[in-house]
């Protein structure tokens, strides 16, 4: 047996397509959807994060402006700029890339982002809604995680997902969107004891670790749903995930590469996000 590979790429050209149509329409009723991406300091990883969110948007139609501010920016500065765009009515989204440097407090910053605005979907209000199952900006690599195992019909209900890793961005919403679709969901840590157990029990396993290679093709279940997402640059220069692909494919029903997998599912979701926040504004 072999896996079927889940290509978040092909997906997100899918849904960018289509999301293209929706904002023609949008404009049509003079309604343009704006996402601010703010940037601080030089970080080559944040930076083509950045360029890649550009270039989604500019295919979309959606318009994107770029604010770089210099490393030493203070938080009083940042929280100001913030503040101004909250009020800024044609401003439908606000993403402040992180990580931040060391004397930003990355809480504060998050927490300044009105609700409304939010669309990486951080906000304690919108991680509280997601928790309460109410209607939100759901953060956007959980979202994309989600939509990916939709788009194969895979059946979630009653299964047991594993998660490793427990993060605010990744780990802990994906595991709650999981148990909001009726998966009944297990988080593994740094602290688990035998963690090889509880991986081998998933039958939707979610890797979030950052640990190159970790999961290996002994550890997973005969035909578990297997999604990778982990970045690590190795020696060679070249990226791999969380998980040893070429084992792992031999075992697994379903598994996502790196790269070509998770990330560019998190930028089509951080979109749909201000898609929505735009027609939420417009009522």
């Amino acid at each position: 047996m072999s896996a079927e590979i889940i290509y978040g790429s092909e997906l997100a050209k899918t849904i960018r397509q289509e999301m293209k149509e929706e904002v023609k329409t949008l404009r049509q009723n003079g309604i343009v959807p704006k996402l601010v991406v703010v940037l601080i300091g030089d970080d080559p990883a944040s930076k083509s994060y950045v360029a890649g969110k550009q270039k989604a948007a500019d295919f979309i139609g959606i318009e994107s402006e770029l604010i770089a501010l210099p490393s030493q920016t203070t938080q009083a500065e940042l929280l100001a700029l913030i503040d101004q765009l909250n009020h800024n009515e044609e401003v439908n989204g606000i993403l402040v890339q992180l990580p931040l440097p060391d004397q930003i407090n990355e809480q504060s910053v998050i927490e300044a982002i009105h609700p409304d605005k939010d669309v990486d979907g951080f906000h304690p209000i919108n991680i509280g809604k997601m928790l309460t199952q109410q209607k939100t900006f759901l953060p956007c690599t959980p979202y994309g995680i989600l939509t990916m195992l939709k788009s194969k019909n895979i059946e979630l209900k009653g299964k047991h997902a594993v998660i490793i890793g427990r993060s605010h961005i990744v780990g802990k919403p994906v595991g709650q969107l999981l148990l909001n679709e009726d998966a009944t969901v297990t988080y593994c840590h740094s602290k688990t004891k035998d963690i090889e157990t509880f991986i081998s029990m998933a039958d939707i396993l979610i890797v979030a670790v950052g640990r190159a290679h970790f999961v290996k093709g002994d550890h997973i279940k005969p035909g578990a749903v297997v999604i990778d997402v982990g970045v690590n640059r190795i020696a060679d220069g070249s990226l791999t995930g969380d998980v040893l692909f070429d084992e792992v494919k031999e075992k697994a029903a379903y598994l996502t590469p790196v790269p070509k997998g998770v990330g560019p599912m998190t930028i089509t979701m951080l979109m749909k996000n201000t898609i929505q926040a735009a027609r939420e504004a417009a009522k």
